[in-house]
C-alpha cells in the first residue's frame, strides 16, 4: 500500500471514529421512532376497535323484552368505556347513553352531570355540541331555563347551527321572549338547506305569531 493510499485510509479510519457512530446510532434511532410508530398506531387502532365493541355492547343493552335497558348492565358497561378507554370518543358517546337512560327513568340530575362532564372536555366538537343541546334541554325540564339558554351563547359547528337556533328559540319562548324566540326561529331557518323539512319549525312560527294577534 502506498504512502497516499495509508494517508487516504488514516482519513477514512479518523472520518469512521468521529462520525461513523453518530450516524450508526442516528441509524438505529429512526429505525426505533418508525417501529415505535407503527406500535403506536397498532395499539390506537386495537383501542379503538375494543372500544368500538364495547359500546355495541352497551347499546345492546336495550334489547330486552321490554325494550328498555338493563339499568345494572348499563352502569357496568359504560363504567367500563370511562375507565378502560377514557381517550377514546366511544367513551364519551356512552355518556351521552347514559344519559338518555336517565333521562328516560325520570333522573333528570343523574343526566345533567353526566352531559356536564362532556361538556366540560368533550373529545371533539360534534360531542360537544350534542351533548351542550341535550344539557340545555336536561336543564330546561329541571326548570332552570336560564341556565339552559347561557350554554347556546355563541355558535356552534356550523352542521348544528339549525338545531342550536331553533333550541334557543324554545327555550326563549318558555320564558316569554316572544320575539327573541322568533329571531332565533328565523335563523334556525335560514341555516337550513332549501330542501330541508322546515314544518315543526314553521309551525312554531306560526304560533308566536298566534300569540301575538
Amino acid at each position: 500500500m502506498s504512502r497516499t493510499e495509508e494517508e487516504q485510509l488514516a482519513l477514512v479510519q479518523d472520518w469512521w471514529q468521529r462520525n461513523g457512530k453518530p450516524l450508526l446510532t442516528g441509524g438505529v434511532l429512526a429505525l426505533v421512532a418508525v417501529f415505535g410508530w407503527q406500535a403506536w398506531q397498532k395499539y390506537q387502532t386495537n383501542q379503538a376497535q375494543a372500544a368500538s365493541a364495547l359500546y355495541q355492547q352497551l347499546l345492546e343493552t336495550t334489547f330486552t323484552p321490554s325494550g328498555q335497558p338493563d339499568v345494572a348492565q348499563v352502569s357496568e358497561l359504560a363504567g367500563k368505556l370511562k375507565s378502560e378507554y377514557s381517550g377514546t370518543a366511544y367513551a364519551q358517546y356512552g355518556s351521552l347513553f347514559v344519559a338518555k337512560v336517565a333521562v328516560d327513568a325520570g333522573k333528570l340530575e343523574d343526566a345533567a352531570a353526566e352531559l356536564q362532564t362532556v361538556v366540560a372536555k368533550p373529545s371533539d366538537e360534534t360531542i360537544g355540541e350534542l351533548a351542550r343541546q341535550r344539557l340545555a334541554r336536561v336543564l330546561s325540564a329541571q326548570d332552570k331555563t336560564e341556565e339552559a339558554l347561557k350554554l347556546l351563547d355563541g355558535k356552534g359547528p356550523e352542521a348544528f347551527q339549525a338545531s342550536r337556533e331553533e333550541l334557543r328559540g324554545d327555550l326563549l319562548a318558555k320564558l316569554g321572549r316572544s320575539d327573541e324566540a322568533r329571531a332565533a326561529y328565523e335563523q334556525a331557518k335560514a341555516a337550513l338547506s332549501e330542501d330541508a323539512a322546515v314544518g315543526a319549525l314553521q309551525m312554531k312560527l306560526d304560533d308566536l305569531a298566534k300569540g301575538d294577534a
